[in-house]
């Protein structure tokens, strides 16, 4: 009887140390999601209700997906790559971040600023989020066909180089599906309207989805 009372403490410490070892194992895999939308006024929601920009929408789309995540509205109207540079310390600060989805450029284009000079700015942002330890993702933007072929090229080019150098997933065009599309955008003929934004999400979902993982 003293054997099998040793024996039977035994198992079920066993099964008491294989009981808190599943559990920590379950309390590491289901930390929350905290990503932040770090971008512009195409992030930010512009002249849209309440509730409606693309960080809100993402979230919703995400938690309809199982997901247990906090999309962090990062986005201001008119931000350049210079001015998103020089805001991403005290953004991070705050937001406590360990996804970011980076949204700039589109403003550095509309001035015309050098190629070049936008490339500097967002391999900056790049490099302090990974040093941060933070999971990155690139989304992409086009020059306006104005500017001309070799503005266009430089300007275009500048993303799939960045993604390749920080090794970070690409969206190619974060207005996908939108752009070109009066019926999706507001009267300015640039940003999204509530169901364009939808539009945008509804197709950066996968994306998203692979480069979170399984929820």
């Amino acid at each position: 009887m003293k054997a099998f009372g040793a024996r039977g403490r035994a198992l079920c410490g066993y099964g008491l140390l294989a009981l808190i070892v599943n559990l920590a194992g379950f309390s590491a895999g289901a930390a929350p999601i905290r990503l932040l939308a770090f971008g512009d006024s195409l992030t930010a929601g512009y002249n849209l209700p309440p509730g409606q920009s693309f960080a809100d929408q993402l979230e919703a789309a995400l938690k309809a997906k199982g997901y247990d995540v906090t999309v962090i509205q990062g986005g201001v109207s008119g931000d350049t790559t210079s001015g998103g540079k020089a805001r991403l310390d005290w953004v991070m600060g705050g937001a406590k971040a360990d996804h970011v989805i980076v949204e700039l450029g589109a403003n550095d284009a509309l001035r015309g600023i050098a190629p070049e000079q936008t490339e500097a700015n967002l391999d900056a942002i790049l490099t302090s989020l990974q040093g941060r330890n933070v999971k990155v993702m690139l989304a992409g933007m086009l020059a306006p066909p104005n500017l001309g072929t070799d503005y266009g090229k430089r300007f275009n080019g500048l993303y799939p180089e960045l993604a390749k150098k920080h090794q970070v997933p690409l969206y190619p065009f974060f207005l996908d599906g939108v752009a070109a599309h009066p019926d999706l955008q507001l009267s300015d003929g640039m940003h999204p309207t509530v169901q364009g934004v939808g539009v945008m999400v509804k197709n950066m979902l996968p994306a998203i989805t692979a480069w979170l993982g399984a929820p």
